[in-house]
């Protein structure tokens, strides 16, 4: 019974080491995207590197860790929302991180990234 014990405090104490989400970016599903980009326009950005096939609608390509450079890129009003997508999700955290650093307030990441967009039967450019 012991060793239950053990290893229940064990989870529990490796589970609130996990990764959590930062506050500043709001993952967003393939099918919750394509529903926002049915409705409205929006900023799309390819944070992904190497390039890669791109989501159509997609606006700019900007490498998630060159963000800083293409500034001149990006929308000049710091509330307007912008959706990021690389190929799995991380590097879209990464230029989330940068933008948020920069001042932007409203910042969506593709969960899973265009893998994720593929796999729902979406379409590319």
């Amino acid at each position: 019974m012991k060793k239950y014990y053990t290893l229940f405090a064990f989870s529990f104490i490796l589970s609130g080491c996990m990764f959590e989400q930062p506050d500043y970016v709001n993952p967003i599903s393939a099918a919750e995207l394509n529903n926002i980009m049915q409705q409205q326009d929006i900023f799309l950005v390819d944070v992904h590197t190497p390039e890669q096939q791109h989501i159509k609608g997609t606006d700019a390509f900007i490498p998630y860790n060159a963000v800083e450079k293409y500034q001149d890129k990006l929308p000049s009003d710091k509330s307007k929302a912008i959706y990021l997508y690389c190929a799995g999700g991380p590097m879209g955290d990464t230029a989330a991180k940068t933008l948020h650093e920069l001042g932007y307030q409203n910042i969506s990441n593709l969960d899973g990234g265009a893998k994720a967009w593929q796999k729902a039967g979406f379409a590319f450019e």
